[in-house]
This record gives C-alpha cells, sequence and structure tokens, in this order.
C-alpha cells in the first residue's frame, strides 16, 4: 500500500483557494487563538510580524501541524511570505520539522506582466499539486459564499481599516444594541477571488486573471475610499468605527483618506489607530462609549 495522503492548508489573503479545493485534499486556512501565549515562537521572530504569526509558528514547532502535507503560503501580505522563508530556514536547520512550506506570488500590478506572471504560478503551483483541467473547473463553478450584513431592523455600524483576529470588536458594537458589519481575517483568508469580464483560456488562466484582479488583500491597487464609502450605501451604516492595529504596515497608510471621506460625509466615526491586535487596551470602552452617545 501507498503512504496515506496527507491533507493541505493555506495561510493568508489572495490564494487559489478553487486549486486547492479540486485537490480533494484541501483543509482550510491555518487557525490561531489571538489570546494564546506563543513563547517559543518568539525567540525567532521580530516584533514587527503580525501576532497571529508567531502562534502559527508556535504550532509548528510543537508538532502541532504534522498532520499536513504542505501548507500555502501568499506573497500577498508581508508577514505571511516572511514567515515563509522562516520557516524554510528553521526546517532547512533542523529547528523545526513539520509540513513542506509553499509560496505563491500574487501580481497585482495593472499591466500583462503582472497578469502572465499571476496566471504562470498558479500552472506552477499546479505542477506540485496534479490538478486536472475538469476538476478545477469543477471548484471554480462553486459559487462563493455570500457577505453577510446584519438584519436592518437595528441601526448599523461599519468596522473599517485593519482586519482583526476574530470578532470581539463586533461582540462590542452588538452589545451596545447595534449590528456590525465587517470582515475577520480569518473569514477574508477564506474569501476567493470573483469572476473578471472578458475572462479566457483554460481554467487555470481564468483563475490567474480572477486573483490578479481581485481586491481582497492589502497589496491590491483599489480604491480603498471608494470601497467605504460603497460599503457605507450599501448596507446603510450609519456609524464607522475605523481601528488599526499597531502591526499594521499597509491599510493604515490609507487613514488620512478614509478620515477625510468619512468627514465629507458627515458620518460619526470613532477613529482608533496603533492599538493592541487583542484589544486590551481600553478599545472595547471606547466603542462602546462611542456608540452610546448616538441616536438609535
Amino acid at each position: 500500500m501507498g503512504r496515506p495522503v496527507k491533507p493541505l492548508a493555506s495561510l493568508g489573503c489572495d490564494l487559489p483557494l478553487e486549486l486547492l479545493s479540486a485537490t480533494g485534499r484541501y483543509a482550510g486556512p491555518l487557525a490561531f487563538d489571538a489570546d494564546r501565549p506563543a513563547p517559543k515562537a518568539e525567540r525567532w521572530l521580530e516584533s514587527k510580524f503580525a501576532p497571529w504569526a508567531s502562534q502559527i509558528l508556535e504550532d509548528w514547532a510543537a508538532g502541532a501541524l504534522d498532520q499536513l502535507d504542505a501548507v500555502l503560503f501568499s506573497r500577498g501580505d508581508d508577514s505571511c511570505q516572511r514567515l515563509y522563508y522562516y520557516l524554510c530556514e528553521l526546517r532547512r536547520t533542523g529547528e523545526v520539522e513539520g509540513p513542506e512550506p509553499l509560496i505563491f506570488d500574487v501580481g497585482h500590478i495593472p499591466r500583462g506582466t503582472s497578469v502572465a506572471g499571476t496566471v504562470d504560478a498558479v500552472r506552477r503551483l499546479n505542477a506540485r499539486l496534479g490538478v486536472t483541467e475538469a476538476a478545477l473547473a469543477a471548484a471554480m463553478a462553486d459559487a462563493p459564499a455570500a457577505d453577510i450584513v446584519p438584519s436592518d431592523s437595528d441601526p448599523l455600524c461599519l468596522l473599517a481599516g485593519t482586519l482583526p483576529p476574530d470578532r470581539r470588536l463586533h461582540e462590542a458594537i452588538e452589545g451596545c444594541g447595534w449590528g456590525a458589519y465587517g470582515e475577520t481575517l480569518p473569514e477574508n483568508w477564506q474569501r476567493r477571488a470573483p469572476e473578471v469580464e472578458a475572462e479566457a483560456g483554460d481554467s487555470f488562466h481564468r483563475l490567474g486573471q480572477r486573483l490578479h484582479a481581485a481586491t481582497i488583500g492589502p497589496r491590491a491597487f483599489f480604491d480603498r475610499v471608494e470601497r467605504l464609502s460603497s460599503r457605507i450605501d450599501e448596507t446603510g451604516a450609519t456609524a464607522v468605527v475605523l481601528w488599526f492595529c499597531e502591526h499594521d504596515e499597509a491599510e493604515v497608510w490609507h487613514a488620512p483618506a478614509l478620515r477625510r471621506a468619512l468627514d465629507a460625509r458627515a458620518i460619526p466615526y470613532l477613529f482608533l489607530a496603533r492599538r493592541d491586535w487583542r484589544a486590551a487596551d481600553g478599545a472595547i470602552e471606547e466603542i462602546r462609549a462611542f456608540l452610546g452617545e448616538l441616536p438609535r
């Protein structure tokens, strides 16, 4: 009998999730617990890594991921791609074992060579995975999950900025009698790239086109102000919490433009910058105070 086929996992955004799913071995994104310490991993990682990175490495070093064959990392997130290189070196030196780290090179620059590079990345990954064109086409035919907007029976508060690690900020908003709308980081890692106009070629080429055009990750080329305004209009939000954690090195650069847009709309908002990732710095209390002063 042959060796048992181990599952695959992923880490980060802007990944060809349909290709992973088409293998029949995809176990989903790696999970983390925002409150769990990671003392061993912190010996290897600098403080500028996103906090989730140390928890992933802690699990890796402890053998908690040994049941996996490989983990696909995204080049579309700085902490994610740096963690990939750290793990490659730690495995090379025998400090850790565990699954094989793989990396996916997504490109977003609006030019033909960037599209071609992303399509080539899909094909190179498939040389490792061995998915048939028919299997990928079937996986791509499954409709992605739709966003769930809270019931319009409550006033709605939009949570924007850094993607939080879990729903604790949402729960603070909901505890004030408001609906909370905004993506978490684990939800973002499960998002599939939507279809694009004028898709062409086989399924591998079309998937590369979708990933290139996607606006999922922090390195994507799109207008953040326009997206924020669209989400306010689409959801009917009447308040915004604009939250950036202290480790954010991408989305926070757009904070001034986002604030100007919110000022121009005259919509009440709470601006929280350089905040603790676990919201252990009074952010929850500030949200409660902010919403408590607004009419419902």
